[in-house]
């Protein structure tokens, strides 16, 4: 079997923010009744958060979670460990309508960071990011130009963001453009 590779192994740009790659992560899809307490429990045993809110996320030590839509999660694992966790989550809602599915391999995941962040994800997402809109712990879906994606806010003010590693070209690209020194706005500035 090959080694597991991420969609650009690392690749990086430092323009108006830091622009990277942040290489392979366990992400699984989760779908079923948020009231349910069974559900409850295997979100919480798996990622050691609640259930967020929406538009949130919530993370731990071992994990985080998205609200993706009413019946839908995103489940932030440690990549060794994700086919672990989705037959952890399966045993426990067995008998529960539900859908548990590793995406891992299937998604390309980066940060934006610096002083100009939130300039760079503003110039390309119909998102409000405004100071005060937008803050640590909000999390969207939405689109990044031509391409579906989703992204957050974390405590250290960094954006992640999470796309289709069929487009993780596409999408590194449009953010180092939109982070290019020449292409500053000056908007949250």
């Amino acid at each position: 079997m090959s080694k597991a590779q991420s969609a650009l192994n690392g690749a990086s740009y430092a323009g108006l923010a830091k622009v990277e790659e942040t290489g392979l992560g366990g992400m699984i899809t989760l779908r079923g009744d948020f009231a349910s307490a069974g559900f409850q429990a295997a979100v919480k045993a798996a990622t050691g958060c609640d259930v967020p809110g929406v538009r949130k996320i919530a993370s731990s030590e071992v994990g985080a979670v998205a609200w993706m839509s009413p019946d839908e999660l995103l489940l932030l694992v440690d990549y060794a460990g994700v086919d672990a966790v989705v037959a952890q989550i399966s045993e426990a809602l067995a008998g529960e309508h539900h859908l548990a599915v590793n995406v891992s391999d299937a998604r390309a995941c980066f940060a934006v960071s610096g002083e100009g962040a939130r300039e760079v994800i503003a110039k390309v997402a119909p998102v409000d990011l405004a100071p005060g809109q937008f803050e640590a712990g909000d999390f969207r879906r939405t689109r990044f130009a031509q391409v579906a994606g989703a992204f957050w806010l974390d405590e250290a003010g960094v954006f992640h963001i999470v796309c289709f590693r069929s487009v993780a070209v596409y999408m590194y690209n449009l953010l180092c453009t939109s982070a290019h020194p020449q292409s500053k706005v000056g908007v949250y500035a």
